[in-house]
């Protein structure tokens, strides 16, 4: 079994926080396609937290894949609202930096506050059920055999 490394989930999920608070204030600036990418990053960072905290590799940047690699570990899979919070995420993740991701004009033009909005929303349900999650593997001991 992996080692439980709460020193690695600890620096990922402190990054996570850090990164969705900075999407926060680009909302409040209106800088949307900018807030809409932090959120995305925000959840991939939390994902990695507790990839990394278990002991397992996190490689990649769609937040859904690597839900799915903890989703194969759960009894009873990934709820739902996770799954559709990390789509949607994933969708942020270029068309928010690239203006070659759209025919005409840039990135900031595209999203709105309501996009915003909804991003950091379904980052913060991933971040508070990475959070869980964690809290449960370390009350039941997670490292001593027992799986997730």
């Amino acid at each position: 079994m992996p080692a439980f490394d709460a020193e690695e989930y600890e620096r990922w999920m402190h990054a996570a926080e850090k990164t969705l608070d900075s999407a926060r204030g680009d909302m409040e600036r209106g800088d949307h396609n900018w807030a809409c990418f932090k959120a995305q990053q925000a959840s991939e960072l939390a994902v990695k937290a507790l990839l990394y905290g278990i002991g397992e590799p996190a490689y990649g940047h769609s937040v859904s894949r690597l839900l799915e690699k903890i989703g194969h570990m759960l009894e009873g899979g990934m709820p739902d609202d996770i799954v559709e919070c990390g789509k949607l995420l994933d969708k942020l993740y270029i068309p928010t930096r690239y203006p070659d991701a759209w025919s005409e004009g840039e990135p900031h033009y595209y999203y709105t506050r309501a996009d915003s909005e909804t991003a950091i929303r379904c980052a913060r349900v991933i971040i508070e059920w990475v959070k869980g999650v964690w809290r449960e593997l370390s009350r039941r001991g997670y490292g001593s055999g027992e799986g997730l």
